[in-house]
This record gives C-alpha cells, structure tokens and sequence, in this order.
C-alpha cells in the first residue's frame, strides 16, 4: 500500500496523534499537546517526501554537498513546514474542531536552540533555499541542549538563564542511534610498518566518545523535496561505572557521562578560561569528526575503499572557520582508517573543501593553542604540521628568500605561546574561498587575505548572502503576502526576481493606500508585542525606527543610543521643529564575557527609562530595549518596521541579513556603505537609502589622526549629548557607570569611529524624518525597496554557490521551473 494512502486527513490525525501517541483521551489539553500532536500528523506528511528525497538523492550519480555550520537558527519548524507543504488550511480545519487557532498552537513550539545570530539563521535559510532548489545538501551540525541563553532584563542589565529548548522534546528529529560514530580526543600517535611494508600512523590510546546522530527534515516549497539536517548528540561509550557506584563513589560512577554530555550541552560556551577554550576546540572538532565519518562510511557502503572518485562527487563547504579541523581531519581519516598516502588524500580534501569567510575582524578569526592542540588533537596537530611544511616549499618556490611572507602566511603563528591559525588552514585546504558581500570580498582580498590572493587570486569569490522569502516575507508577514498575491500573482514565492513587478505600482494612489494600510496592520501587531514584553506603549503613528543584532561595538548600537539622547535632548529645550514622533527599539543579546556589550545594554534601557517617563517628552519619542530577541521575534518585528538600522563602522560588517528582510518588507534603511548595504542601496536606488558616515576607505583615511575631543568641542548637538551622559543624567543613582562608554567614544584609538560619523547620521536621521513627514514619497520608496530585493533572494545565493562552488545539480522531477530559473542567479 502507497505511504500516502496510510495517512488520514490531517484532522483525523491530529486526533490520533492526542489519543494514541500522547495519550490524552479527552478534549482539552493543554496548548502544547495540541501543538506536539499537530507538529508529529505534519511530519508524518513530511516524511512521506523526505523518504522519497533520500532514495532519489542515494541512486544520483550526482555531486553532494555537505554543509558544515556550529549554527542553524531554524526559529519555528511547524509553520515552516505547513507553508511548505501547503497545509495551511488543512492544519486550521484540524484545529478547528477544537476551537482553536493556528497561531496560538504555534506559540506553544520553542525557537530551536541551534544558533546565535546571522550565521546561523544564514545557514537556515540556506538549507531551505536548497531544498527549494532540489539540490542534494545535507546539513551537519550539533543538537544542543542547551540553545544561545534566555536573556532577562533586571534593572536594565542583562541577566542570563539557559535556555533549555529541547525539555520537552522536539517533534521533528529522528534519532538514528544505527550511524552512531566514535570520536577521540587525547592519546598519542603510534607509528609502524603493516603487512605491506608501507609505513602507517594509528592515533591510540584515546579518550572515546560518541556522536549519536538526530535527522530534522528541511521541507521546500511546494516541490516534493525534503533535505537532511543531522545535528549530533555527544554521549558516553560507558555511561555508567557500577564499580564506583556500588562502592559508594556516586558522582565518579557518572563522570565519563557527564564529561561526553557537556560538549554537546551548550551553544558557545564561555572560552574566556583555559577549560572554555578546550570545550569549544572539542565542540568544533566533535562535529567534522562525526560528519566526515558519516560521510565517508555512506561512501564506502556504495563503493568500498575505492576513492577515485570520492573528490568529485563530494563537496564539504565549511560554514565559517569553526569547521576548520575538517581539513586535518579528512587527511587523518584518508590516509589513517582508509590506507591512502598523503598525496592522494591531499588531492582530495584539497579538491573538495570549500571555505565561507563571515568576518573582517581579525580578532575573530579563530587561533587554538599548539600546546591545547597538541593535548587535545596530537595526530590533527602532526598533520597541521606537515600541510604547513609543504605550504611553506610552495611559498618558498614562488618567493625565494622572502622569509617575511612565509612568517606572515605561515599555519602557526610563532611567538612565546604558538597558535594555530584555522583562517589560513581553511583556505590552504581549499579550493574555493568566498565572501559573503561585495565589499566584504575586495576587502578580504586586499586586507586580511591578501597574501593568499596574491598566490591563488581564481580561490577566491564573492557570493553575497541572501535571506528565504517564503519564511522573511511569505509567512512574517500575512498581510502583504496576500496583496502581492492579488496584485503580482504568486510565483515571487520561489522566484523572488518577479517582485519587480511592483515597481510601476509604486506610484499608483490606490496601490500606496493598501500598501499604508498594510504596514499600519504591522505596526499595531508590534506594538501589541512591544507592550506585552516591555511595558512600554508605541504609538503607532509615530516612525517605527528599529535596530535588532547582536550587541557589539562594531554594529554600533552605541551611536543609535546617542541619536535618541540628541532627540530627547532637542525635546527638553522645545526645539521640536521639523521632528516626527519616533519609537525606537534596539534587541540582542550581549556574549556574557563581553563587560562593554552588557555596558551598552545597560545604557539603553537607563536612557529608554528616562525618556519614557519624562513629562515633557508628550510622546514624541519612546525607546525601548526588546528582551531575548530571537527568530520569532523578528517574525513580529520585521514586518512593523519603517526604517532599519544598517549602522555598522564601514569596513566592519561581513554582509548582513537582517538589512535584506527589512527591505523585503518595506522598510527604508539608514546605513553606511558596509557590507551588503552596498548592493541594497545599488539595487534599490541611492534615493531611497538614507546613506550617512565615513565609507572603508575614509575609516583607514580617519584613524591616522583621528581626535574624536575636537569634534565633540566644535559641534554643540554631540557636545551636549555628552554632557547629558558624563553628567549622570541617565544614571544619577550610579555615579560612573557609563565612563567606560564615554571614555571610549573620546579616546582617539577607538577603531568603531563613533564620533566621527555621529554628525553625518544626526543629518541622515533628520533627513528620515523630514521624508517620513511626505508619507506619500515615504511609501513610494517603501515599495520601491521591497520591489527591488529579488536579488537578496537566498535562491539566487544558493544557484551561485551550487553553479559556481559547488557544481551541483537539482534532483527531482517536481522541480517547478521558477525555482529553476532563480537557481541560475
């Protein structure tokens, strides 16, 4: 009998799911029983595809891609996979009958504790983008159990609690102890002669582990295709010593369990300690450990230990640095477990590892310790050694003499304490190196990575990120989904290049009005969220003005702050002349190790107390600081903004993701030339971006005698926004609290440049402001920013990657021929 003719009506089995599965036999359950019972009858219906997707791909002559990320920011998987499948109004009928709504079920589903910021809800949309593509990428990660932490707010700081995501379960994994892998750590290298007389190397005397895998489906849309997800489990090889038990010693009897737990317990742990850093290296080598494996036991179950071909079917691409040990570790497993010498699997891994670069920062670019590496990795660490002798004869060959270049480009960096630099052993060990904006590219290549451009400018390439409308635009936003339905048809939702069907609307009256009408829905809708999670009343005619990432000095959620205190400042003297009433609202969480992170937190939520509660301040200006900002949140606050802040020092930010949904939605951005920025102002015309500060090339041009004091002297609107804060004005009861903040905007080595484009963006606001006065010319370049965002599209980001990186394929009759043509970019 065919799968699909098992299944009962999605409301039949939803019912089955309460009775037989979670054993509630009456009608009333608690929200979260009614939404695991409707989460497990729709992926039922997705495993139905998911099974057919795993053949397909199996009996393919076909390159695989195999996704390595320490981040998949999923948010919610049940109304992503009822828009995929096209169950909408099924899943409404089922939960119909017994009075519920579809949304307050999907309340009940936790975000999916995977990731942290904008690499990890990249990764999602990635994998969602390959499915829609048919293309066969798998995904490989690590299930935490305990997600990016809850952040609280107590007396505006931030105050973290876990976030324990997986308490009560998670409906859409499988676990599939079957391909269960071990993973060593420590021991020694034992070196010999086999039968052959060819010399080998064992890595013994280990500390095992294993890596237990979980598989969550990744639906597309509409298409029949279902990729793969494995997220692996860190667990003991013994998990309980009965000797020690049964003597007394009750915590020893656990230990190893407890020990193996914790390298899959938590998403980046404090690496502020000696012992931090050493779970963080586990974590990082757990995962390509586990995945290579896999990947490589799949291979030999298909065409034994013939690896001619291995290279050309297989392509890893290494999310980041953080998977940097696949290089190592592919070597180690080539040439250890499967007998290959070192040129053959040189030739391999180097053919099919591809890197994606996410920073400009060099700070960021991960170094681990030769005598942690040695500890933890000692056969990893010998290989290291080795690619980086050879690397250094090719330097030499191309550059005799120059012993400044081998110095520079070198794998380890010498010193009193050598690291090992895993930025330039990913890019050694691969065949493609790309950013991730066109900026963020030139950069690399002129900057950070020149050296190695210099030797390998074809390595190199651009592909900039993109973002899925089916969830960014499609689901967050119900309301205009259904007007670009009416207006523009429906293939934008897997072809978001038809989108530019709504530019000759943009001038039409009637199109404006409902696309006002709209937006004014938004913003009501987030106004509710802001006042059930702060307290705090948006007035919802005033400019919605949000800015919502990670909390760092380079994104400059320090200037927005200083912004708000020039208005309120502006207020308080009744200079109100050409404002508009705004409401601002900043979200992210601080890295608990990051003291001038929290900081910046704290003086957000001090300056948003005082504003908020001044009489003289008639609701012109609100500001407020959004507790544990996440997936789901943004689902609310995307769709509500009008002008997106993109304010990062120029020259820092990689790309940004949070830039393109604001503009698929609507919103006006206020920006640098950072980043993608870029391209958004390129794409939707310099007229409607509100562009404001020094560009890359004036940063490297202003540090040279950059005197932040002058500036702050000569312009009375900065100097008076200081004194307002070095006065104690937001924080009388703390005297000095803020005096790092302020310090820092004053010290004339400050590498952000605060000051130095806080003018220029006190214009480009007031600018915003005077346009947002005009609501008709306000409307018209919201629709023309929403119109212009195809290419942001993580389609076409993924039909690059697979056309030009990775060299594969779509698999799957269903593929619609929308989706093939967003594929070619």
């Amino acid at each position: 009998m065919p799968i699909a003719d098992i299944l009962a009506p999605l409301p039949e089995e939803l019912r089955r799911h309460l009775y037989f599965t979670l054993g509630h036999f009456t009608d009333k359950a608690d929200d979260a029983y009614y939404y695991r019972a409707l989460a497990t009858a729709v992926r039922d219906r997705v495993t139905k595809h998911w099974g057919a997707t795993r053949k397909r791909f199996a009996e393919s002559n076909e390159r695989r891609v195999h996704y390595f990320s320490l981040e998949f920011l999923l948010g919610r998987s049940l109304n992503n996979a009822i828009q995929n499948l096209g169950l909408d109004e099924d899943a409404r009928l089922a939960l119909h009958q017994y009075g519920l709504k579809l949304e307050e079920i999907e309340e009940s589903e936790p975000d999916a504790g995977l990731g942290n910021g904008g690499l990890g809800r990249l990764a999602a949309c990635f994998l969602d983008s390959c499915a829609n593509l048919q293309l066969p990428v798998v995904g490989y990660g690590i299930r935490y159990e305990f997600g990016m932490f809850h952040q609280y707010i107590e007396d505006g700081r931030q105050v973290e609690a876990p976030d324990h995501w997986l308490r009560e379960g998670n409906p859409w994994e499988i676990e599939r102890p079957e391909n269960t892998r071990t993973i060593k750590f420590y021991g020694h290298t034992h070196r010999g002669i086999n039968d052959q007389g060819k010399p080998f190397s064992k890595w013994v005397g280990t500390h095992d582990l294993l890596a237990v895998p979980y598989d969550m489906p990744i639906p597309g849309y509409k298409n029949e295709t279902v990729n793969t997800l494995r997220l692996w489990k860190a667990e003991a090889t013994d998990v309980f010593n009965l000797e020690e038990f049964n003597s007394g010693n009750y915590p020893d009897a656990v230990v190893q369990k407890n020990n193996a737990e914790q390298i899959s317990m938590v998403l980046y742990p404090n690496d502020a300690s000696e012992n931090g850093k050493e779970l963080r290296l586990k974590q990082q080598y757990f995962l390509v450990s586990a995945s290579l494996q896999d990947v490589l036991a799949k291979w030999v179950d298909q065409h034994g230990d013939d690896f001619t071909d291995f290279g050309k079917l297989n392509c890893f691409q290494l999310n980041d640095t953080h998977p940097a040990s696949a290089v190592p570790e592919l070597m180690r497993l080539l040439m250890d477990e499967h007998g290959l010498d070192w040129d053959q699997a040189w030739k391999i891994t180097s053919g099919c590892m591809a890197y994606t670069n996410h920073t400009l920062l060099p700070e960021a670019l991960e170094r681990w310790s030769v005598s942690l590496f040695s500890r933890l990795l000692p056969r990893l660490l010998e290989i290291i050694f080795e690619i980086n002798e050879r690397f250094l004869a090719e330097v030499t060959k191309l550059y005799p003499g120059d012993m400044e270049l081998r110095r520079r480009v070198s794998l380890v960096e010498e010193g009193d304490q050598p690291h090992i630099r895993m930025a330039y052993l990913s890019i050694v060990g691969s065949f493609s190196v790309n950013g991730v904006a066109a900026l963020h590219t030139e950069l690399l290549k002129s900057g950070l990575f020149s050296d190695f451009y210099a030797m390998w400018p074809e390595k190199f390439n651009n592909k900039t990120n993109g973002v899925t409308q089916r969830r960014w635009l499609s689901h967050c936003n119900p309301d205009l989904r259904n007007l670009l339905y009416e207006t523009i048809g429906t293939g934008w939702e897997s072809d978001l290049g038809q989108i530019e069907k709504l530019v000759p609307y943009a001038d039409d009256p009637a199109f404006q009005k409902k696309w006002s009408d709209v937006k004014q829905r938004n913003k009501q809708r987030l106004a509710q969220y802001v006042k059930a999670n702060t307290g705090v009343e948006f007035n919802t005619s005033a400019l919605f003005d949000v800015q919502v990432k990670r909390i760092h000095e380079y994104k400059r959620q320090l200037l927005n702050v200083l912004h708000v205190v020039h208005l309120y400042d502006r207020i308080r003297r009744g200079d109100t002349e050409g404002m508009v009433p705004r409401c601002v609202l900043i979200g992210g969480k601080a890295a608990p190790g990051y003291h001038v992170a929290k900081l910046i937190v704290k003086l957000i939520n001090n300056v948003g107390s005082v504003v908020n509660s001044d009489p003289m301040n008639k609701d012109m200006l609100k500001l407020v600081f959004f507790p544990n900002y996440r997936v789901s949140s943004m689902e609310i606050i995307c769709p509500g903004t009008e002008l997106s802040e993109q304010i990062s020092t120029a020259g820092k930010e990689a790309s940004g993701t949070g830039n393109m949904k604001f503009m698929m939605n609507g919103a006006l951005t206020i920006g640098t030339l950072d980043g993608a920025n870029i391209e958004i102002r390129e794409k939707a015309g310099e007229e409607n971006f509100f562009l404001f500060g020094l560009d890359a090339d004036g940063v490297v041009a202003t540090k040279k005698d950059y005197d932040p004091n002058a500036i702050i002297s000569k312009d009375e609107d900065i100097r008076r926004v200081m004194e307002l804060i070095e006065g104690g004005h937001f924080n009388a009861t703390e005297p000095g609290i803020f005096d790092l903040l302020t310090s820092g905007l004053r010290n004339p080595h400050d590498q952000w440049l605060t000051i130095a484009d806080f003018r220029s963006y006190i214009d480009a606001q007031a600018e915003a402001a005077k346009t947002y006065s005009d609501q008709k010319l306000w409307n018209r370049m919201s629709i023309l920013n929403s119109a212009t965002s195809g290419w942001f599209s993580s389609d076409r980001t993924i039909g690059q990657y697979a056309d030009e990186i990775w060299k594969a394929k779509p698999l799957g009759a269903a593929k619609s021929g929308a989706a093939q043509k967003n594929g070619k970019g």
